[in-house]
């Protein structure tokens, strides 16, 4: 059995170590392929290690199998972010993907899926409600409940049926599966054993004890760094950029006028969260600001984004024995390259993600930064 997963170990926690140590008790011996975001996330913030560090985490706690989601993916909304993974798991013909979400109620996800895809009077009141100055969660939640009866607003349970629409649309045979959420994915503040990444984050950003909180493996990693990538860090960057571009409007998720207002308020900001109160309106929640910020950081255009709207190719960053197995009896079914360095130096996909290293080294020592670079087109698979 080959099952796929989904994730970004921004860092690796206790959460995610009992995602894993679940799927081996229901599914045992099977092959865990891991899709991972690299240097950058879903909510557009830096990993605070890279890509390379987490891959080794995730073989150490039992993954087989890394395969890069690229940045053209990870760094967007819920349904661009899962069409890229579960395009990458179908062409590794992963037979069931497990996902976390706060309901557990699958056939209420595949509900709520279908509908979005084959109810015509969802979209019609996703319009209405947008009008109304709902953002699009809080539209699509709305639409959803008028049309199911049924109540959607926790991000786990958004990203499952973006998961699943993805499934549907694709025709795949993945079967998906869920296992219960028990923390909230927002929560700031390190609660019990198992908590949010984003309250690691933030404590480890108030120099905090986590050792409760993560795994062995990622404490160790953790404290080998001499500096963790923190999204404040890359404020002074991503001024620059603003005020030395005359065309914002040309990056992806930059709509509606925005550029003119971040013009405007990015003088008076000195800090990424000053930033986001000065804009944030109904139209535009945190997380789609942070996004936007980090595609004006990182330079991926609105005509870069229509060149890469599928899958181009698999990046491995690292495998078992099982991993390689799984590699091995898949090379001559894949319809896309399989890579294992900077080997498509054409590959508008594959720029993006050299760009976005770029980026992401901009914070740290001459050292480290070309170190980061180097690894971005020389470093090979982990092996474990």
């Amino acid at each position: 059995m080959r099952i796929g997963i989904i994730a970004e170990y921004n860092p690796f926690h206790n959460g995610h170590k009992y995602h894993i140590e679940e799927i081996k008790k229901v599914y045992p011996n099977s092959q865990l392929v891991l899709v991972m975001s690299g240097n950058f996330t879903q909510h557009g913030e830096p990993s605070l290690i890279s890509k390379w560090s987490k891959t080794k985490i995730a073989l150490l706690e039992g993954i087989d199998l890394v395969i890069e989601l690229p940045f053209v993916f990870a760094s967007q909304s819920a349904d661009i972010f899962a069409k890229g993974a579960i395009d990458i798991l179908d062409e590794l013909k992963v037979d069931i993907l497990v996902f976390g979400s706060e309901s557990n109620n699958i056939s209420d996800l595949m509900l709520l899926a279908k509908t979005q895809l084959e109810n015509p009077l969802f979209d019609s009141l996703v319009k209405v409600y947008l009008k109304e100055g709902k953002n699009y969660p809080t539209s699509l939640s709305c639409a959803l409940e008028d049309c199911t009866n049924k109540k959607v607003n926790l991000p786990n349970d958004i990203l499952a049926i973006s998961y699943i629409k993805a499934i549907l649309m694709k025709k795949s045979k993945i079967k998906p599966v869920s296992i219960k959420r028990t923390t909230s994915y927002h929560e700031t503040t390190l609660v019990e054993n198992i908590t949010s990444a984003t309250s690691i984050r933030l404590a480890l950003k108030n120099h905090l004890d986590i050792t409760s909180y993560v795994p062995k493996s990622t404490l160790e990693t953790l404290s080998s760094f001499k500096k963790l990538a923190l999204f404040d860090d890359y404020f002074s960057f991503f001024k620059y950029r603003v005020l030395m571009d005359n065309d914002l409007a040309k990056y992806q998720t930059v709509d509606e006028g925005i550029e003119n207002r971040l013009k405007k308020c990015i003088q008076e900001a000195t800090s990424f969260e000053e930033l986001i109160n000065l804009l944030k309106t109904k139209h535009y929640t945190i997380a789609k600001l942070q996004r936007m910020f980090l595609h004006i950081l990182t330079g991926f255009t609105k005509e870069l984004a229509s060149k890469c709207r599928n899958v181009h190719y698999l990046r491995v960053l690292g495998f078992s024995h099982r991993g390689q197995k799984i590699l091995n009896d898949i090379k001559k079914e894949v319809g896309i390259p399989i890579i294992s360095h900077y080997s498509l130096p054409n590959d508008p996909m594959l720029k993006m993600e050299l760009k976005a290293t770029y980026a992401y080294a901009s914070i740290f020592d001459e050292d480290t930064k070309n170190k980061l670079i180097k690894e971005e087109y020389d470093h090979s698979p982990i092996r474990f």
